[in-house]
C-alpha cells in the first residue's frame, strides 16, 4: 500500500500502539491496553481516546464487525518508518542522508552484524552486491 501524500506523524505515544499491533496483529483496546500496561501506567479510556483519534488520523483502521471494535495499524511498520526518516533528513539534517548515517554512527556503537548488513546495502545499492 503506497504512503499517502500527507500522511500524519504519529506521536511518541501513537508510536508505542503502532508497534504493539505491529508486533502482535490486530488487537482490542483491551489487548492493546494490557500489553502496554506492563511498561508504563496507562489508563484505559485514554488509551480507548488515543486510538480513536489514531483511526480519525488515519493511522489505525477499526473492524466495527464484532462487539469489541479491532484496530489494525493502517501501514506496514517499514513504510512508517520510511517517512520518519525522511522527515527527519529533510528537517534535522538538511536533507543530507551522510548527515544522518554519519550522526546515527557515531551515536551508538554498531554491532560487527550491524556494520556487515550496512556494507551490504551499500554494496546492493551501488549495483555490486556480492
Amino acid at each position: 500500500m503506497p504512503p499517502a501524500p500527507h500522511s500524519p506523524r504519529p506521536t511518541d505515544a501513537e508510536l508505542e500502539i503502532l508497534r504493539v499491533l505491529w508486533t502482535l496483529g490486530p488487537r482490542t483496546v483491551r489487548q492493546v491496553h494490557d500489553e502496554l500496561s506492563q511498561k508504563r501506567d496507562v489508563g484505559y479510556t485514554t488509551m480507548l481516546k488515543l486510538m480513536q483519534i489514531m483511526t480519525d488520523k488515519g493511522l489505525l483502521l477499526r473492524d466495527e464487525s464484532e462487539r469489541s471494535h479491532i484496530y489494525r495499524a493502517k501501514q506496514k511498520e517499514a513504510v512508517t518508518q520510511k517517512q520518519l526518516v525522511k522527515d527527519l533528513v529533510s528537517r534535522a539534517f538538511g536533507g543530507s542522508t551522510e548527515k544522518l548515517v554519519m550522526q546515527a554512527l557515531s551515536s551508538k556503537k554498531a554491532t560487527a552484524q550491524e556494520i556487515a548488513d550496512i556494507r551490504q546495502l551499500l554494496d546492493k545499492m551501488e549495483g555490486g552486491a556480492k
